[in-house]
Order: structure tokens, then sequence, then C-alpha cells
């Protein structure tokens, strides 16, 4: 007697489409299950610079939402490439994430070469905040307000300095504007990050920096003055220290924006459960307070939103690297 082992068609093409479906199944499993071990926040300026605050800010609660903890990495450096190019050859997992400010893509391409193609192997996440830079100054410069900045400036082309978080860095492009705009000549001295430039400036290294916020406790003990702030009003905090233009230096507003990145090839549904995760975060009271007391501002913006703010911060600083001629070695 012959068995037949072959199954009828009809079998045969369910057993097919059960597994067509099954694989898919499977794959969403893997990525609603994220996370399931802690994870890398990768922040491209050195510790106490104002995306680190940023970071180490939200990284606890955050933690909390995710349900397993946030392990804060410093890689700083080339104004935040050198974290970005480590998170991009990491596995497009959810498991390496990055915080920087948005100048990584939009400006560093521009000037620096050899820059990691952030726009196409990192995917934009969301927006976290915005900081207002303030112009400080050391405690003992002989100066008492903007225009006697720029007084003294003039009277000594090329003596004064500033400190900037880098090449190519937001600090660095608004000193490159303020000289442009107040028709001043002074000087940049580059460090890895925002921490380190305000330590400059204490330490008499550097004469001014444009301060994110991370200076105000040492404007309060009157070891640092404030003289200007690139808002549109002025900060609350400092309610005598006036907007540039109200001293009649124009086109000064300036934001950094500060986002998160994942690896390009990122599932969807972990880049949602992220972007849902800081929302909440972000919404919270306390970490609004945080922000505040940083002179920053918590914002949640989505994957959609933060593209924008990318191409338009594109436009602004590609005229400004032109008109300057900024050039990175």
């Amino acid at each position: 007697m012959t068995i037949d082992n072959r199954l009828p068609r009809r079998k045969i093409l369910g057993a097919a489409l059960a597994l067509t479906v099954a694989a898919p199944l499977t794959s969403l499993h893997a990525q609603t299950s994220w996370p399931n071990k802690p994870i890398r926040v990768v922040v491209g300026f050195a510790p106490g610079g104002g995306v680190d605050l940023m970071a180490r800010t939200l990284g606890i609660p955050l933690a909390d939402v995710l349900g397993q903890p946030l392990v804060v990495d410093n890689k700083p450096g080339a104004v935040g490439s050198i974290a970005a190019a480590d998170v991009i050859r990491q596995p497009p997992d959810g498991y390496n994430i990055l915080f920087g400010a948005t100048f990584t893509q939009t400006v560093n391409p521009s000037v620096m070469k050899g820059s990691p193609n952030v726009a196409r192997d990192l995917m934009p996440v969301a927006i976290i905040g915005r900081y207002k830079y303030h112009l400080v100054v050391r405690g003992d410069l002989p100066v008492n307000s903007i225009q006697e900045l720029v007084a003294l400036a003039k009277s000594q082309p090329g003596k004064l300095n500033y400190a900037s978080a880098g090449p190519g860095s937001q600090p660095h492009l608004l000193g490159e504007l303020f000289q442009q705009q107040a028709g001043i000549n002074i000087v940049q001295i580059p460090y890895k990050g925002s921490g380190p430039a305000m330590q400059a400036v204490l330490a008499k290294e550097a004469d001014m920096v444009f301060d994110p916020g991370i200076a105000n406790q040492h404007v309060d003990a009157g070891k640092m003055k404030m003289l200007a702030t690139t808002s549109d009003k002025r900060p609350p905090r400092y309610p005598n220290v006036p907007v540039f233009a109200e001293v009649g230096i124009q086109g000064m507003e300036a934001d950094a924006w500060i986002g998160v990145w994942v690896p390009t090839g990122t599932p969807p549904a972990i880049v949602d459960r992220l972007n849902k995760a800081l929302a909440t975060v972000l919404a919270d009271t306390a970490i609004k307070k945080r922000f505040d007391d940083m002179t920053a501002e918590a914002i949640h913006m989505d994957t959609a939103k933060f593209r924008q703010i990318l191409a338009t911060e594109e436009k602004m600083m590609t005229s400004l690297i032109r008109d300057r001629n900024i050039k990175i070695e």
C-alpha cells in the first residue's frame, strides 16, 4: 500500500499564509517589548554643559516611564560629531540614543571636514528643550554693559577673546555674529563644551562666553557679569539684562534647540514609544521648574516638527557661515 504524504492544496496555502502573518507579528512583539535592558544615552558634550544637564535632568524620570535605567555616556569633541558618529555605528534597536544640539546636523557638515551625515544616518525623535544664550563676562573685566564691552573691544581690536563650546558650536557662531553685528574683532578660544568654556571664564583664561544658562550661580555670586541675552525678551530671572536689540545690536536672536536622535532604521514602534515617554516627562511641572532654573525651556516637539526646526536652522546658519567664511579643518 502506498501512503500519499502530499497535503491538500488548501492546507498548503493556509500554512504559507500562517507563516507570512507570523513573521511580522514576531517582529512587532520584539519592538513593543522594548526596552528590556538599560539604555545608553550618548551626550556629545562635556559634563556640566547645557545638553548634559538636560540629559541628566530627564534621565531618572524617563527611566521610570520606560522601566529601564538610562546610563549617560559623555563623548565630547567636534561639536557633537564624535557622539553622533558613535550612535550611528550602533544597532538600530533603541538601546543607544543621542542627546545633542541641532547644530550637529545643521552646521557641522558645512564647516567641518569628515562630519558624520546625521541627516542620513540618524533619525530625529523629538525636540526636548531650548536654551537662550546670554553673553557673560568675567567678573573683573572693566565693563558693566554691552555698550561698554563694545567700546572696549573697538579700542583694542583682537585683544579680547571669547570661549566657545568648540569650533562650529552655537557659542562660536554667536561670537562670529556678535562681531559682525557690533563691528568688533574678538578672538575665539574653543573648548569641548559649554561647561569647560564657562570654567575658562571663571579662571580668567577667557574674557567672555555665550552661556546657555549654566553660569547663573556664578552671575548671582558676582563672579561673572551678564550683559545681554539672545532672547526676544529679558530673562525673568534677570530683568535688568537687556535684549541685544534694545542696545542697538540687531539680528542676535537665537535658540539652541536640543533634541534626541536614534540610528536610522530603528523600528517605528520604538521611536513612537520613546517619543511618547519624552512627552510625558517633559509635561511634568517639576521638570519644567528644573529647566527654568537653567534658564531653559522644556519643550516637546515630535519628529515632524523637529524636521521643520532643522530645516529653518540650517537655512539661517548657512547664510552666516557663508558671510563669515567659516571653515574648520
